[in-house]
């Protein structure tokens, strides 16, 4: 299993002290690996969910008029946030940098969509580059943060992961995509004709308590960008940003969203796998229990 963080071994460990109580078959083990399962995930998701959190309140309660306005709030608020992870050892400096990465990658993004008209933020704050408030790229971090922390949390295996160079290929043609297709033809088709070509194959392997369970990679990419855009759909609510058609009255944002977040999902891997190299399932994996204890990461 790969190293937890200091709180997470802490956590880990109570943990194991409730559960392992439960039996190993029937609905309890059913009902036990269930609620690991999601109180997994949401520890995964929990800068993003602090995130929304600020953004959903900001919108309910902010003060019109404030001194300080409602973007650079946020801005500081996601600056705060990712400081309390790092100091509390709920992310490890490794992970820090990938994060970082995952900011800039989608702050570049934000300056050209903004630019070309893709969506809108209110023009208010002075924490902003242009058009783009800085708490924007934090939103793709959220995303960043959510990826190496699931991959060590349910300690993630690969069968037949494809080569790397390849994976970087379709994922640099994806990145490529979202802005050149407002110039030329849009390939979004065809790249997602490359992604199932190249992840089809692809099964994950992922340890909930006891058990190893598996899902195909792609099912997994559509479930996660499902659940952005939901998150989307909270955040333009929220008037985090606007998308054109939203300016005159808010409306769930467009199904085809989904397609750009599947593909937003492949280039967050292949950021994710050249830090942490996608490893074969184990032998025998299937059936194992988890340790009671994890080696703890710098």
């Amino acid at each position: 299993m790969r190293s937890l963080t200091a709180v997470e071994q802490f956590l880990d460990e109570r943990a194991h002290r409730f559960l392992e109580r439960a039996p190993a078959g029937g609905l309890r083990w059913k009902l036990a690996e269930f609620l690991v399962f999601g109180l997994k995930q949401a520890w995964a998701c929990i800068f993003g969910a602090l995130l929304l959190a600020v953004i959903f309140g900001a919108r309910l309660w902010y003060p019109d008029g404030a001194a300080l306005a409602r973007n650079d709030f946020l801005t500081l608020a996601a600056v705060v946030i990712q400081v309390v992870m790092v100091a509390t050892r709920l992310e490890t400096l490794r992970e820090l940098r990938v994060i970082v990465l995952f900011h800039l990658v989608g702050t570049v993004m934000e300056l050209f969509k903004t630019d070309v008209g893709s969506w809108s933020y209110e023009a208010d704050g002075v924490l902003r580059v242009g058009a783009v408030p800085l708490f924007s790229g934090f939103m793709y971090a959220a995303v960043g943060s959510y990826m190496v922390r699931v991959y060590r949390l349910f300690d993630l295996r690969f069968a037949r992961y494809p080569r790397r160079w390849i994976t970087a290929l379709v994922a640099l043609g994806i990145y490529v995509n979202f802005f050149s297709h407002h110039y030329i033809f849009d390939f979004r088709w065809v790249l997602l004709a490359a992604v199932i070509l190249v992840f089809g194959r692809c099964v994950m392997h992922f340890r909930v308590f006891r058990r190893s369970f598996r899902m195909p990679l792609l099912a997994a990419f559509l479930l996660v960008a499902l659940f952005i855009w939901i998150a989307e759909n909270i955040a333009t609510w929220s008037h985090a940003w606007l998308y054109p058609s939203q300016l005159n009255g808010w409306h769930l944002v467009s199904l085809d969203k989904l397609l750009s977040w599947f593909l937003l999902m492949i280039i967050s891997v292949v950021l994710v796998a050249w830090v942490y190299k996608p490893l074969p399932p184990e032998e025998g994996l299937t059936g194992a229990r988890l340790p009671a204890k994890a080696k703890r990461s710098d």
